[in-house]
């Protein structure tokens, strides 16, 4: 039978912890997911700040704060169930504050380093297009040097699994009934 259509096991399969990771390969899944979010979240950013830019003329600052509040959401979202496993209801204080926090801590250095790079290229006169990619320049920059701590962050704090959190993970057996398998994160 084919191994991708074969029945879903009883009970989950887990390889053993590795020396690279120190947890079977959960610390290098999440790594991914988390900068397959920023990479999605990122866009949607950058996307945000041309537009309020270049399309609306709204100011650099302002429109690196709107971008990245637009981006939060998602980020938040998509990080806490697709990275994390997270499911149910999340707690204000707990998750959702300090990772506005966070995201703020970013703005605040994306936004000094879009006011420092702003008035400097419009010293330069180099036009719509460079002046624009410089802003977004600054504004990346900004959020990759927050990334690793950010990461960190949640991983270790804001969405640490501990021993009673389950992580269910869906699929289709070979005969195509559904199943679900709820695997202990601890």
């Amino acid at each position: 039978m084919d191994p991708l259509l074969a029945p879903l096991p009883a009970e989950p399969v887990v390889a053993p912890p590795t020396a690279a990771t120190g947890d079977d390969g959960r610390l290098v899944t999440r790594l991914v997911r988390c900068l397959g979010v920023s990479a999605l979240t990122t866009v949607v950013s950058v996307s945000v700040l041309v537009t309020a830019m270049a399309g609306l003329g709204i100011e650099a600052w302002a429109a690196n704060v709107l971008a990245t509040s637009v981006a939060t959401v998602p980020s938040y979202h998509v990080n806490r169930r697709w990275t994390w496993g997270k499911r149910g209801v999340s707690d204000p204080l707990r998750e959702v504050a300090p990772f506005w926090a966070l995201a703020f801590a970013g703005l605040a250095l994306s936004t000094l380093f879009v006011a420092l790079t702003d008035p400097y290229v419009t010293r330069l006169h180099l036009g719509i297009v460079a002046h624009t990619a410089a802003v977004v320049g600054a504004h990346l920059s900004g959020f990759g040097a927050l990334w690793v701590v950010q990461f960190v962050v949640l991983d270790r704090v804001l969405f640490r699994t501990g021993p009673g959190d389950r992580l269910a993970v869906a699929g289709v057996s070979g005969d195509g009934a559904e199943s679900t398998a709820v695997i202990s994160t601890a």
